[in-house]
């Protein structure tokens, strides 16, 4: 099984090092191509996974933490490959390569998550590189009644902080900055 999950940050790295100036259409170019790679059983497994990493999360919120994740993760990867828009303005390679790096480094419990991770991975890039938004959706619920905000032109996580030493979270990678409560 070729592991494309590898393969994304080997290309993404690969524009790092032999361009000078790198553009949101190289990186959505890469993206495209491996997001073409997510079947629908694919996104099925991706689904069922969420699932059950949710099934301790308080009964409360399960249903909207599930929600969001498949919106942050699930619909963004889809939407990367109607995605007809110009992405002209340069791209901070420092920044980049720091993202990869991070993904890269993802633990994995088996093959079986290689496509789960590649569907982290482009969502990720393309929410911070390209959209320009937080990963999860402004309104994501978070423990503690608390919601991922929008204040005068800024994105607000209450877990930011609390997540950036967490193996598998991509917060380090999220443009949203910590939330005072």
């Amino acid at each position: 099984m070729k592991n494309e999950s590898f393969e994304i940050c080997d290309d993404l790295e690969n524009i790092i090092s032999k361009s000078k100036d790198i553009t949101g259409n190289c990186v959505l170019e890469i993206l495209k191509k491996y997001s073409s790679t997510i079947s629908v059983f694919d996104m099925m497994a991706f689904t069922s996974h969420i699932i059950e990493e949710n099934k301790y999360v308080q009964e409360n919120y399960r249903e909207d933490s599930q929600k969001s994740y498949i919106e942050s993760f699930l619909l963004r990867t889809k939407d990367v490959s109607n995605d007809t828009n110009d992405y002209s303005k340069k791209i901070d390679k420092e920044d980049l390569g720091n993202a990869i790096e991070t993904l890269r480094n993802t633990d994995l419990d088996g093959e079986a998550e290689y496509k789960n991770l590649l569907i982290f991975q482009i969502a990720s890039i393309y929410s911070t590189f390209l959209l320009e938004e937080p990963i999860h959706p402004v309104g994501t619920p978070f423990p503690g009644s608390l919601k991922l905000e929008e204040k005068n032109g800024k994105f607000l996580c209450p877990v930011k902080d609390a997540n950036k030493d967490t193996a598998n979270a991509v917060c380090n990678i999220c443009l949203a900055e910590q939330l005072d409560f």
